[in-house]
């Protein structure tokens, strides 16, 4: 056995007996126990505000989306009608001008959601790998520089973006100085994919990608890909949060312990294969942590699509969606079924990242310590019985 395995051996031991001795404290009632309703007690306060400010809320906007409530008046009252699914039926299933808009955002945010979260994660860990070395010089100011986006006002820094991606801004500028002439950026609604196919001479798409249809939109529209509006937004999205992931990782970094890297270098392991092989393994929990966040927040996306939107629908996503049909249009009912589906939408891919991220081998050692706790267990009561 190498002693990279044995030293990955022995932290692994070491949490398996700290875990066990933790389970053998916290099982039975023992003096905790007496403790419960002291807890409850100082709990109560905390509870009492998550139930009226978000399970409640949570629960009216439910109601809501079953309904045609205008915004006018209470949801609750007389004139406010059960409608079942009909919202979600304009949303998901009829055709019309609903079903085609929110097609639109979820197309538009799903390829925000493939390109940010990919880049940010890797971004973020590269950073985090870059600012823990420990040859790095003046590792605090760089720590704080590529942190500083995160802290920054969302509607400032969107504000400088504009003036950046402008028709006349600084980007289309420098493009004009190397003799291109760049894109009207915030305001070009035709999909990146569909834009390199006609330079490429493509002008006519296949008839299979044109007959066949997925939700109201066809194949050719859902292979569209980002705008050049929604490539600014995922530019922006990147450049600012990417410091906050950065830290967590960092953190991360910062608690793998020594010994392990110093038993993969006396294996012969070079810098590659020590991160590939000992060190990112051990930075699952926290990859899957800045995953989930990315996932989440990205979905929820709304400030940036807020301030430039402009009446460009190629950046428009479910949650800004939500807040037009809701506020502008006064469809509170639509507006409810909207939020409804993507959070759905967001718990089907959050399942979906921890089933691909899953420890195989804990769920193997979870197995098969359950197959000898049952084993244990029928001897056990074989011999009371005898």
């Amino acid at each position: 056995m190498s002693a990279t395995e044995q030293a990955l051996g022995q932290a692994d031991s070491l949490s398996t007996a700290s875990s066990g001795r933790q389970r053998r404290r916290t099982s039975g009632p023992g003096i905790r126990g007496r403790e419960a309703p002291a807890g409850w007690l100082f709990t109560a306060p905390v509870i009492v505000l998550i139930v009226l400010f978000l399970v409640v809320p949570i629960l009216m906007a439910l109601w809501v989306s079953f309904s045609n409530w205008t915004g006018i008046g209470s949801p609750f009252g007389s004139s406010v009608k059960f409608v079942g699914l009909k919202n979600y039926r304009f949303l998901l299933s009829e055709d019309g001008l609903s079903r085609q808009s929110m097609m639109e955002s979820l197309r538009n945010n799903f390829y925000y959601v493939l390109f940010v979260v990919p880049i940010q994660t890797a971004l973020s860990l590269l950073l985090a790998v870059i600012v823990n070395r420990r040859r790095l010089a003046s590792r605090g100011f760089f720590r704080t520089a590529f942190y500083f986006p995160s802290v920054t006002s969302s509607v400032a820094i969107v504000i400088v973006f504009l003036f950046l991606f402008g028709g006349s801004g600084v980007v289309n500028a420098l493009l004009a100085k190397f003799g291109a002439t760049g894109p009207d950026w915030l305001n070009q609604t035709d999909g990146l994919f569909h834009i390199g196919l006609a330079k490429l001479g493509v002008h006519n798409p296949p008839g299979f990608l044109i007959h066949h249809a997925l939700l109201g939109q066809s194949w050719w529209e859902w292979l569209a890909g980002p705008s050049a509006a929604m490539t600014v937004l995922i530019v922006l999205a990147v450049w600012t949060t990417s410091g906050t992931f950065m830290l967590m990782f960092l953190a991360a970094l910062q608690n793998v312990s020594a010994d392990v890297e110093e038993a993969a270098i006396v294996d012969g392991a070079t810098g590659w294969q020590r991160f590939w092989k000992v060190t990112l393994p051990m930075l699952r929990p926290t990859l899957f942590l800045v995953l989930t966040l990315g996932l989440i927040s990205t979905w929820q996306t709304f400030d940036a699509q807020y301030i430039i939107a402009n009446n460009n629908p190629s950046i428009v996503t479910p949650a800004y969606l939500s807040y037009q049909v809701s506020f502008v249009n006064r469809q509170w009912g639509q507006g409810a079924a909207i939020s409804f589906i993507l959070f759905f939408i967001i718990i089907a891919f959050a399942a979906f990242q921890r089933w691909v991220l899953r420890d195989r081998d804990e769920i193997r050692d979870r197995r098969r310590a359950r197959e000898q706790e049952r084993q244990t267990r029928k001897r056990h009561q074989g011999k009371a019985a005898a």
